[in-house]
């Protein structure tokens, strides 16, 4: 028998697309005090046009190819070694496999999350008495196994806390664990206009908390496997006065491979005495990103995003035996991330800006400012 959905059964869709920390405890945890209501997807036919466009767009994008990483090591397709412009990359696009066998790149950062609102199904905005925050710690350790393919790893660890009730988590919590290799199947050759394109294959193993939780604000992983795929562009342009602009496009797609057996409290928003199983909605996120020169050490960097999931879908058993089909919205948001590139060589660097949600649908406004060490050694 199908239910309809309750405040006290909240399906949530966990959307972390990118490279950076904008999914933690704090947007995993609902935390809006609005329910979920009707079963919503976003179509497959919808999901794989998505898909289909950002392969397009990634092909035929032309640049100029020149400068397009931080020194040869850090993935640069420039026809010369060396060169004037330095970066880290800016705050939410993915970089490409490193270049040259042997390479290792260490990039922690450190961001807060603080909502400011919740976006209706209609877009509009809506206030949040109930707010989830969170200060995280996400660490990129990515290693070159050859010239064209890296090995990357992403974990996170946070700490949540509520406004309203008071509510932390029990410490410091490790989510869910992202593994991808990295192919770079086309080189960048400057003279003939091609940039440099990248493919991510990998998967996101579960461990992070998500089940018999003891506190709501524990819930920090799915307890799904969940296969990963994304397609990146870098390319630089030289504008006048011997300013580089660095461009990059991606594309990025999730999926569950497993279902999540769940019990008790739990990262889907269930309570005491259910048991059931949870299986997240396919979700995934386009966008591109500039970084402009203004000389060689600093570097101005701006995002822009679009991220959509389709609901959560949880079936079980109540505390009272009910049995209950419950799904969750689909969501989507637009989000933006200016930030400031410093880099004292080609190899390190440091950066600093926000993300922000400016508009959506189904999802809580969340402003995120963050901060990043880029190593390469």
């Amino acid at each position: 028998m199908a239910a309809t959905m309750s405040p006290t059964i909240r399906a949530r869709a966990v959307r972390c697309a990118g490279r950076r920390p904008r999914c933690n405890a704090a947007t995993l945890q609902a935390g809006t005090g609005y329910p979920y209501h009707a079963a919503s997807y976003i179509p497959v036919t919808e999901s794989i046009l998505f898909v289909a466009l950002s392969v397009l767009v990634l092909s035929v994008a032309p640049a100029r190819a020149e400068n397009t990483g931080n020194g040869t090591a850090a993935g640069s397709q420039g026809q010369r070694e060396t060169y004037s412009q330095w970066y880290t990359g800016s705050l939410v696009s993915p970089s490409g496999a490193l270049t040259k066998a042997g390479v290792f790149a260490w990039e922690p950062y450190v961001a807060y999350s603080q909502p400011v609102g919740y976006l209706g199904s209609t877009g509009g905005s809506m206030p949040v008495h109930d707010r989830a925050h969170a200060v995280s710690s996400f660490t990129l350790y990515k290693y070159s196994l050859t010239n064209s393919v890296s090995l990357q790893m992403t974990p996170d660890i946070s700490y949540g806390w509520r406004r309203g009730h008071g509510g932390t988590t029990s410490g410091l919590k490790m989510g869910d664990l992202p593994v991808d290799v990295m192919w770079r199947y086309l080189d960048a050759d400057p003279r003939r206009f091609i940039p440099a394109l990248s493919l991510f294959v990998g998967v996101a193993f579960p461990s992070g908390d998500y089940t018999r939780l003891g506190r709501d604000e524990d819930g920090v992983g799915t307890g799904t496997y969940t296969f990963r795929l994304a397609l990146t562009e870098q390319s630089t342009y030289t504008l006048p006065g011997h300013h580089e602009l660095r461009l990059r496009m991606w594309g990025t797609f999730r999926r569950a491979l497993t279902q999540a057996h769940i019990a008790d409290t739990s990262s889907y928003g269930t309570t005491a005495g259910f048991r059931g199983l949870a299986h997240p909605g396919m979700y995934g996120e386009s966008g591109f990103s500039l970084e402009y020169g203004m000389n060689q050490k600093w570097v101005i960097a701006m995002d822009l995003a679009r991220d959509w999931a389709n609901g959560v879908v949880v079936r079980g058993h109540d505390a009272q035996g009910r049995y209950q089909t419950l799904t969750g919205q689909a969501s989507g948001d637009w989000l933006v991330a200016p930030a400031v590139e410093y880099n004292w060589s080609p190899r390190f660097g440091v950066i600093a800006g926000v993300t922000a949600i400016f508009a959506g649908h189904n999802t809580g406004q969340v402003i995120s400012p963050q901060v990043a060490f880029n190593s390469v050694f």
